[in-house]
């Protein structure tokens, strides 16, 4: 029997395996609003087989965004978009739809990658961004503005109307951006937060803002509905955000009713050295898994079936989620439900493609002709 391949339930939601489409930027969207690109991306690896798709980091506010193609739920057209997409994801898809609430902070107002990703300047196009503290992300780039105690009230209210706008169409599950050195990562790193008031200096005070906006979208989402929260596990920099700092506001978030933790890393400075190699994240997860008892998510070049089974199986995580190697191919979770000996879910009018050794694959089917 695959565990990768057995239910879990997260609150009132099962999920048929362990599976999850991590959320990829698409830098396509129109000042935040989703189009003919998500509708097909989404509608695409919603038959992934995967139990759970996470849509992009989806901002709360426009100057919030990374750049200005990324996806937004702060307006009624961003909204009216997105419903559209889900009912048509609704139609032929049972995966869970959850979505990824996000503020950029002082990594936000940048090129698209194709484009370079670096700083958009205000006088080409770019907008003033905002931060815990006046530090910019690289040196020579213009500062953030240090938020004050009215744009952190923003910025709360901000989160609140997405998480209200995210149950009015439908979504399943959100989860909190606390990762990348995105601005719920730089109030929680030394790096980043200077600050000399109750929201710096200490781990306690570095915590308290991303904990507010968690017990904020926790206090409007649904009950039965899962919140959970990816974080940054180390900064990959000496002096930095931490393994055992993360295991600490993973047990405050637990102590708030958090439903997981998505464990990836890095993202806050330039000045990272990422060890990277197969499943070079998995050890996060499982570190934060053993001490908080939470479950976790296991993110980072997993792209092998039996990798992923090994990962869940272990116990060192709960879930696998997996963005470039979907991507690559949409339709992972089947190659790895044949890898594994699972059962996947698919739609009748791809069941004629089960090859000749994989009769079970997609469960009891039946396909008459004549």
């Amino acid at each position: 029997m695959s565990v990768l391949f057995s239910p879990i339930k997260l609150r009132g939601l099962t999920l048929k395996n362990r599976i999850v489409v991590s959320p990829m930027c698409q830098y396509s969207a129109d000042d935040g609003v989703a189009n003919d690109w998500h509708f097909t991306h989404i509608n695409n690896l919603s038959l992934s087989g995967a139990a759970m798709f996470c849509i992009e980091a989806t901002h709360v506010e426009a100057i919030g965004r990374i750049t200005p193609g990324c996806l937004g739920l702060y307006s009624d057209a961003a909204e009216a978009a997105l419903k559209q997409v889900l009912t048509s994801v609704r139609k032929h898809s049972s995966t869970a739809i959850a979505m990824q609430l996000a503020h950029a902070g002082r990594k936000a107002s940048s090129a698209r990658p194709w484009d370079g990703g670096q700083l958009i300047p205000v006088e080409q196009g770019g907008w003033q961004t905002v931060a815990p503290s006046a530090l910019p992300h690289k040196e020579g780039e213009a500062a953030p503005l240090a938020l004050d105690a009215a744009g952190l009230k923003r910025i709360r209210e901000a989160f609140v109307d997405a998480a209200r706008r995210a149950e009015r169409i439908g979504i399943d599950a959100i989860e909190l951006h606390g990762a990348h050195g995105y601005l719920l990562h730089q109030f929680l790193s030394p790096i980043s937060n200077r600050r000399t008031d109750e929201y710096g200096g200490s781990l306690q005070n570095r915590m308290r803002f991303p904990l507010e906006i968690f017990d904020a979208v926790r206090a409007v989402f649904p009950h039965d509905k899962p919140v959970g929260m990816r974080v940054s596990s180390t900064d990959w920099v000496e002096g930095g955000w931490d393994l055992a700092q993360t295991i600490e506001f993973a047990n405050a978030l637990k102590a708030r009713g958090v439903d997981w933790i998505d464990a990836s890393s890095g993202g806050v400075s330039p000045l990272q050295k990422i060890p990277l190699g197969p499943g070079y994240q998995v050890q996060f997860a499982e570190a934060i898994k053993r001490e908080t008892g939470l479950p976790t998510i296991a993110v980072g070049l997993i792209t092998d079936g039996r990798q992923a089974e090994e990962i869940v199986a272990s116990g060192k995580a709960d879930m696998v989620a997996l963005a470039r190697g979907m991507l690559y191919d949409p339709r992972w979770a089947w190659h790895a439900a044949a890898d594994v000996g699972g059962e996947v879910e698919a739609p009748p009018q791809y069941w004629r493609s089960q090859p000749s050794t994989q009769k079970a694959l997609f469960g009891k089917t039946t396909f008459g002709a004549r």
